[in-house]
């Protein structure tokens, strides 16, 4: 090969090398700032991540308990560390702290979650009282509304109920005696009209529970009806207990946890929980112009039972 062909040849090289550095340097994805947002559980003894709201408003998955350690430690290192402290939201409005105790990424059954204590202006958590936690930017604050339903929403609503399990063909007759997990009034939109979030349950026989997880919303003409629901039979064989007490204590029962408007346009989403033998399952619902729909769905191995 000539000298001036040499040349050619590595200018080439060159040139070419310089492009590809270019091209990489071009279709390089950003780093997204993304925020955790996690249930607050346990009478407000733990938080647990539902996920990561990232910076376009949008939910997308964090750890679970079957992550790589890696991941694990990473985020427990980030998130979990001694002393961190989240903003509590009840009603959608912060309302108090939750402050990280201790953590451990390798403990086993628990790596997912941080131990805390929480403070909070309004109702104490309890039971199937729940909230939420983050650091999450807040673009316009909930309207804080969360309240028992009046006893007049109650009747109303669990008409509703009933119809609702009727068309599951569940008997007349099993419906005389509804039982609920919780009914809880909302306003997601501060428009001083209360949604409500309602986990109820009827024994369909001995071995047999009917679940029903709702969102109700006034219509135009002033009265409620389900903008989502979801209704499923359990029956004691298929229960990983095999006892369907443990059915009626919460398990598999769709709770809510309360509401945080995630992508900032001024209607809160729901954010729920769904407690089984082995794992934790989170359901985030936006309103739409027909009624609610589920926008994510998350879990967190926990052990097996």
């Amino acid at each position: 090969m000539k000298p001036f062909q040499q040349i050619i040849v590595v200018l080439m090289v060159v040139g070419s090398l310089a492009a590809l550095s270019f091209t990489q340097r071009a279709t390089a994805k950003p780093v997204t700032a993304k925020s955790p947002i996690f249930a607050v559980l346990g009478d407000g003894s733990s938080i647990e991540p539902i996920g990561y709201v990232d910076s376009k408003g949008k939910m997308i998955h964090a750890i679970d308990g079957s992550s790589n350690q890696s991941v694990l430690n990473s985020f427990h290192r980030t998130y979990f560390g001694k002393g961190k402290f989240y903003s509590l939201f009840f009603g959608g409005k912060s309302a108090g702290t939750v402050t990280v105790v201790s953590s451990d990424p390798k403990a086993e059954c628990i790596n997912y979650l941080a131990k805390t204590t929480t403070k909070t202006t309004r109702t104490p958590l309890k039971g199937n009282i729940m909230a939420l936690a983050t650091n999450a930017k807040v673009v316009k604050p909930g309207s804080g509304v969360r309240r028992l339903p009046t006893p007049a929403e109650r009747a109303e609503i669990e008409t509703l109920v009933r119809d609702e399990f009727e068309k599951n063909s569940l008997p007349r007759s099993s419906l005389t005696n509804l039982r609920s997990q919780n009914l809880t009034a909302l306003d997601v939109d501060s428009d001083a009209i209360a949604e409500l979030v309602g986990s109820y349950w009827v024994e369909v026989s001995p071995k047999e529970r009917g679940l029903l997880f709702f969102i109700a919303q006034r219509g135009t003409d002033g009265k409620y009806g389900f903008g989502y629901s979801n209704y499923h039979k359990v029956i004691e064989s298929e229960t990983m207990s095999e006892d369907i007490k443990d059915v009626d204590s919460g398990v598999y029962h769709e709770r809510l946890l309360d509401i945080f408007d995630v992508d900032g346009d001024g209607v809160s989403e729901i954010f729920s929980y769904v407690m089984s033998f082995e794992s934790a399952g989170f359901n985030v619902y936006k309103r739409q112009t027909t009624g609610w729909t589920n926008v994510f769905e998350g879990s967190n191995y926990h052990c097996g039972y």
